[in-house]
């Protein structure tokens, strides 16, 4: 990191405990596209850990920044809805998408279980040869020598493959899911993505695209694909569009970008703590546990939100029905009192999955271990591949304290081994 960023990140601790407590609003995209959030973190774990602030335009809402109460809410769903939206961001009147992920049982089980097949231990086993196939086909055409972005090259491009896979998308067309996937999570006013209108436009393209597929898959015969599984499954074959649309967004985010930012993470973390790299290269057996602390220290999903369904009494607040209720699962990653040395990056942790990156509960990530297979595997294909991956320049970072992930990514390859 260079001075400016020091300097950047020093000004941020110091406005952090300077400030009024009850002036803090974490939910900042700033915040995050700046990488300085982490202070304001640390002091409402500290010092107010059951948080209440006012967002400018979502209203107010409570923080809840440590692990176990993360855990705590994110297990209660009786008491802590996920009803209607998973975000700050109430859904749009003329504009709701329902999908499983924002459903209370027995609705969201029977969803869930629609589509749960496509990323089973037997599907697994069966995608991880093509996973690897595509993953030495793209570290094989990167350039040595030259600096290139490793979010758009490596990142993306198997993250996307695999999500092609999965829905069996038109693979010429794939990056049409990376473009979708963009104007999903995009902060509103973020430059490339027009106003609400134009993107909801996009979206009903979206929509539209996979109608086609699933008229041709409705009376076909069962498949494995995620459109035939929902086509056929009685939870799912009767949705109304917007249903359908709302759980597409739900699998191309969920199956797209928490996968390709924890894959630029490892590039990124590996950089920043070279003593980590070089154990890794020492012991390439550290993959497994590498990956599961990548998870941890990226955090890829920052937050999300449940509604209280009655008054709560919870750490030592009052908590009123119909309140939002966000957990910073990005805080919760970095709790001192859960996680030894959080801030740390330890590859060879002694428990590198206790982490809530993928939630707790019912609503625990439900492609957790496809995300990991990736990881997994792109890292057995790199160090068979690359001595080093050097990274040439600060990350350009999303704005949005939802999605924790990068823009851009420069690296150099300085030779094949």
């Amino acid at each position: 990191m260079d001075d400016a960023g020091l300097d950047i990140r020093r000004a941020a601790r110091e406005r952090a405990y300077s400030m009024p407590l009850e002036e803090i609003e974490v939910a900042d995209d700033e915040l995050f596209r700046t990488d300085t959030m982490w202070p304001y973190f640390e002091r409402l774990r500290r010092e107010d850990p059951v948080h209440r602030s006012v967002h400018p335009l979502h209203g107010p809402y409570w923080s809840i920044t440590k692990y176990h109460d993360i855990v705590a809410v994110d297990s209660n769903h009786q008491e802590f809805s996920s009803e209607g939206s998973i975000t700050i961001e109430d859904p749009d009147d003329d504009f709701q998408t329902p999908m499983f992920i924002a459903m209370d049982p027995p609705k969201h089980d029977a969803q869930r279980k629609a589509v749960s097949p496509a990323v089973s231990p037997a599907n697994l086993q069966y995608l991880e040869p093509l996973i690897r196939e595509r993953a030495g086909l793209i570290l094989d055409s990167l350039p040595i020598g030259e600096t290139f972005d490793w979010v758009d090259k490596v990142s993306i491009e198997l993250t996307t493959m695999t999500l092609a896979t999965l829905f069996d998308f038109p693979f010429g067309e794939r990056r049409k899911l990376t473009r979708w996937s963009d104007v999903i999570t995009a902060a509103e006013g973020a430059p490339g993505f027009g106003t609400k209108e134009e993107r909801q436009a996009e979206l009903m393209e979206c929509l539209g695209y996979f109608v086609s597929l699933w008229n041709e898959r409705v009376n076909a015969e069962p498949k494995g694909d995620l459109i035939s599984m929902m086509c056929h499954a009685e939870s799912t074959r009767n949705m109304e569009p917007m249903e359908y649309l709302g759980n597409l967004i739900l699998l191309i985010v969920g199956g797209n970008d928490t996968t390709r930012n924890t894959i630029s993470g490892s590039i990124l973390a590996l950089n920043q703590n070279p003593d980590q790299y070089r154990k890794l290269k020492a012991n390439p057996a550290l993959i497994p546990s590498m990956v599961s602390e990548t998870i941890r220290w990226q955090t890829p999903l920052a937050h999300m939100r449940r509604t209280a369904t009655a008054d709560v009494a919870f750490g030592g607040k009052q908590i009123k029905t119909g309140d939002k209720v966000v957990m910073w699962y990005v805080s919760g990653n970095r709790d001192e009192e859960a996680i030894e040395n959080p801030d740390a990056y330890i590859i060879d942790r002694e428990r590198p999955r206790q982490h809530v990156s993928f939630g707790f509960g019912i609503h625990r990530c439900v492609g957790n271990r496809l995300a990991e297979l990736q990881l997994r595997v792109i890292w057995e294909e790199i160090m068979q591949r690359f001595p080093d991956i050097q990274l040439m320049g600060e990350p350009v970072r999303v704005a949005s304290s939802f999605i924790k992930g990068y823009e851009r990514l420069p690296v150099l390859i300085p030779a094949r081994t």
